[in-house]
């Protein structure tokens, strides 16, 4: 008797576990239909992001005068460089009447400037204040020329400057880090 109640539980069981795929399936193909009639293509993103030669990357980190210049350096895999983001976001708009100008250098391969760069500027709200840099053109003189402390060897990097006072970060920022060292840059 007991073999006769435990072989219906098992076929029952079976069964329903066959009649519960089927139906899964059917409402896979069903959705599956209904999305590929459907399908937007999203929009491409125009890369409207400028290259720098590490000539004019240098000329502009060398830049002297009342302005305070900030310059990340990140790449878009890099997720120390995407937590940090939103501090300089809020920077850009608090001090965007003050003689402030944050700047962020892409350094992902050439690959996927045209693709990937673009998208993630844009996701994050940062197209107009990247740029591009071909980090493998990067050498030892272009480090030693521009940095105290940063050799390539990690980002992000921030290095700042105004007139002949400068700071180097090596590492992701918290916000107050950023906050204190501008405003220790604009006294």
């Amino acid at each position: 008797m007991k073999k006769i109640i435990l072989s219906t539980l098992l076929i029952t069981a079976l069964v329903s576990c066959k009649k519960e795929a089927e139906k899964t399936e059917e409402n896979l193909t069903t959705i599956d239909s209904i999305d590929t009639q459907n399908t937007v293509e999203p929009e491409p993103v125009i890369n409207s992001l400028k290259a720098l030669s590490t000539k004019e990357t240098s000329d502009y980190l060398q830049k002297k005068n009342d302005t305070l210049y900030i310059t990340n350096f990140f790449a878009t895999w890099c997720g120390p460089c995407v937590r940090e983001i939103p501090y300089f976001k809020t920077k850009i708009e608090e001090l965007k009447n003050k003689p402030v100008k944050i700047t962020f250098v892409s350094l992902d391969q050439k690959e996927i400037w045209n693709t990937e760069v673009p998208r993630f500027t844009a996701q994050h709200g940062i197209q107009n204040h990247t740029i591009l840099l071909d980090g493998q053109l990067l050498d030892a003189n272009f480090f030693q020329s521009n940095f105290k402390q940063w050799d390539g060897g990690a980002i992000p990097f921030t290095f700042m400057r105004r007139g002949s006072k400068t700071d180097e970060t090596l590492g992701m920022m918290s916000e107050s880090q950023l906050n204190e060292k501008i405003s220790s840059l604009l006294k």
